[in-house]
């Protein structure tokens, strides 16, 4: 099977570089199935039922979303009738969050795909459950090889750290790990010992000439004053696609190959081979 994961998505250039670039990959690596973390889409904060047709549109099978999923107030009610919005699943009991945490999607071929998404809690703005135990329950639902022939963790937080050890403690047991939220492609994708497919950060899908996505002199100017001044805007200028490619065995569902994606504006451009 082939998977690919297309980290935060950043504002309008974002946005058009996922249209843009998406189609054109869906059909040269021949993928199966596609996810899209889309929880800064619209205008950097949140997305809209709009943006997320737009994406399906270019061939996004699934949206995750994370520590903004409900900036707009829409999405309260639109991910309940749309089970292809993931949010994290780690919300307490008691938050009564709307949605769904993971789901288990069926290829027209019939061959499952799960998706889980969890929220770190190191340096994060909001605590949830602990995300390592409440992937065992997910888990013990979608067992890779006897449920799902292929299973994708997007692990939201900001720590290297807390992705790492989720990465560890997934070895074996899914075919890929990949973290979201910081905006920055990180140069460790590898095999872990186990078979899991593995990246620190897949790195947004916006402008990189910004501070991870916004307007760069309104965080300067943070920096410097440490005062609020003006809200935060995404960068408008060319965007550039950042994600991950992953191969998987058919037999074990685990990963053979896993390879990053760069398209686009700033960055060093980087495809997979076919």
């Amino acid at each position: 099977m082939r998977l690919a994961f297309f980290g935060d998505v950043v504002g309008k250039p974002g946005r058009d570089v996922v249209e843009r670039y998406l189609p054109r990959l869906r059909d040269q690596l021949s993928l199966d199935f596609v996810v899209v973390n889309a929880e800064n889409a619209a205008g950097g904060f949140g997305l809209t039922e709009a943006i997320a047709n737009d994406f399906f549109d270019a061939g996004a099978d699934c949206l995750t979303l994370g520590d903004h999923a409900w900036d707009q107030r829409e999405m309260v009610s639109y991910i309940e009738r749309d089970s292809r919005l993931i949010r994290p699943l780690n919300y307490p009991p008691s938050a009564q969050a709307p949605g769904k945490g993971s789901n288990i999607f069926a290829l027209p071929d019939g061959r499952m795909v799960g998706v889980i998404q969890l929220q770190g809690n190191v340096f994060m703005r909001q605590a949830l459950d602990n995300p390592f135990l409440v992937l065992e329950d997910a888990l013990a639902d979608m067992r890779l090889r006897e449920v799902c022939d292929a299973i994708i963790v997007d692990m939201h937080c900001e720590a290297t750290s807390e992705k790492m050890a989720m990465g560890h403690h997934c070895d074996g047991r899914v075919s890929l790990v990949v973290g979201s939220h910081t905006h920055i492609p990180t140069a460790d994708a590898q095999l872990l010992v186990g078979g899991t497919a593995y990246q620190t950060d897949a790195g947004m899908c916006g402008d990189y000439d910004s501070v991870i996505g916004m307007k760069k002199e309104n965080s300067v100017y943070r920096f410097l004053t440490q005062l609020p001044g003006e809200r935060y805007q995404p960068a408008l200028s060319d965007g550039t696609l950042c994600g991950v490619f992953v191969e998987t065995d058919n037999k074990t569902g685990l990963a053979t190959r896993v390879e990053p994606i760069r398209m686009g504006g700033r960055l060093q451009s980087l495809v997979p081979a076919a």
